[in-house]
């Protein structure tokens, strides 16, 4: 039997919005801590490559198989904190992330890369989970906004230490990187984890109602959402959107140095850097900033019309890079684009997760769907067997445009009307 909950209490009867927003900005941190464990990963590749001559695309699979780990345990580690509480979770998993580069600096195999990263992902993964689903019970009135803030952490976390891990590379070794950067990382998702806590009853505002935002007032159980099939359509929705973001994420340098331009100089705002490093700041700031602005965008026009203005941009910019990213200054600044109209699916899809299935169960539920980043990111090996037997990307950036611009599609025509219907049942169910 599934359990109506309803919630009436207004947020100043429990606590206050400042601590609401403290809790998010603890959140955030912790999401910092772990973003360079994605997007840095591109900046390793080269010097791995170059020491033990492996091909790229084995060492992709390092890439991919944390992905896949960060996203598919989700779900049981959300179970943990619906449960138990944010606290303990994000502490395993800052150890586990610790961990899990110390093993890279260490390691001489592939499996030995595979397997830190799998520790990685597990680690990552527990603190990314957490840190979303803990936001979307703190801020039901401000969902988009409040999961897209938090997703920001990890989207531009890493923007700050670019030009650190590859200065340290040059300088120490990619193998001290790992081993510093990891503890570091590690020691202070620790500290932070301490400090987290989810919302007790009475203490956060009722959903809320509107034209454009259809939140339900019934707790779907886990078992129950996964058995609902407009779940699936947001499943094949962000598997579309995320494998060609992903994508690009894990081969933007090598993207870049197949083009030929990783270290031509770009001048773009009084800056100059070179291309491949321009390129993943920018990517990262971007990446960052898209996820509240898209995500406080879909609190006031509705998240389908949000996602189908957002998944078209990303279709036409991975489609312009195509056309013309072999000029530096436009791989800049359409990798730049391409960054910015992806990363919002990590606000767009929580929020219209929770909105459809309700808060009790938000961290599981939607780390349910969040296992859609990790089944896109088996299609990154894929793209890179594609470019290796064609010794092109065209075909790869082309595939990733037009799923972007089905998925937008999709969201206005399909999802959009459908889950109307299902939020109006469920009110009187």
């Amino acid at each position: 039997m599934t359990d109506t909950v309803h919630v009436t209490a207004p947020a100043a009867a429990g606590v206050s919005d400042a601590y609401r927003w403290t809790q998010l900005a603890i959140g955030v941190g912790a999401m910092v801590m772990i973003a360079n464990y994605q997007y840095g990963w591109t900046f390793f590749v080269p010097d791995i490559q170059k020491k033990f001559g492996w091909d790229r695309a084995s060492i992709q699979w390092a890439f991919t198989l944390f992905v896949v780990f960060e996203t598919w345990l989700v779900p049981i580690e959300g179970w943990f904190v619906d449960k138990y509480g944010p606290r303990l979770v994000v502490l395993a998993g800052g150890i586990l992330c610790g961990l899990g580069w110390v093993m890279n600096s260490e390691a001489t195999t592939l499996n030995g890369y595979y397997f830190g990263m799998i520790i990685a992902g597990i680690g990552a993964g527990a603190v990314y989970g957490t840190c979303v689903g803990n936001a979307l019970k703190w801020f039901p009135d401000k969902r988009g906004l409040a999961a897209g803030i938090t997703a920001a952490g990890f989207g531009a976390g890493s923007a700050l230490t670019v030009a650190p891990i590859q200065a340290m590379i040059k300088d120490s070794g990619f193998q001290s990187t790992f081993l510093y950067f990891g503890l570091g990382q590690g020691v202070i998702i620790v500290i932070l984890a301490f400090f987290l806590f989810a919302p007790k009853s009475g203490q956060v505002p009722a959903p809320i109602q509107s034209a454009n935002i259809f939140q339900t007032r019934r707790n779907y159980q886990p078992t129950e959402v996964i058995r609902h099939p407009i779940f699936w359509l947001m499943y094949l929705m962000f598997v579309l959107v995320g494998a060609g973001g992903l994508m690009v994420t894990a081969n933007l340098k090598p993207i870049a140095v197949d083009w030929k331009i990783d270290n031509v100089p770009v001048t773009l705002m009084a800056m100059t850097m070179t291309a491949v490093t321009f390129a993943a700041t920018l990517d990262r700031i971007l990446n960052g900033l898209t996820r509240p602005f898209f995500g406080w965008v879909s609190d006031m026009i509705g998240r389908e019309n949000t996602m189908f203005i957002a998944f078209g941009l990303e279709g036409i910019g991975i489609w312009a890079l195509y056309m013309v990213g072999q000029n530096p200054v436009w791989f800049v600044l359409l990798s730049g684009i391409v960054f910015f109209a992806w990363g919002e699916i990590y606000s767009l899809f929580p929020s219209t997760c929770t909105d459809t299935f309700g808060a009790k169960f938000a961290t599981t539920n939607a780390g349910l769907l969040y296992t859609a980043k990790g089944t896109a990111a088996l299609l990154v090996p894929v793209a890179n067997y594609m470019q290796q037997s064609s010794g092109s990307w065209d075909r790869v950036f082309l595939i990733a445009a037009g799923a972007n611009i089905l998925a937008s599609l999709l969201a206005l025509v399909v999802l959009k009307p459908w889950r109307k219907i299902v939020v109006a049942r469920s009110q009187t169910a």
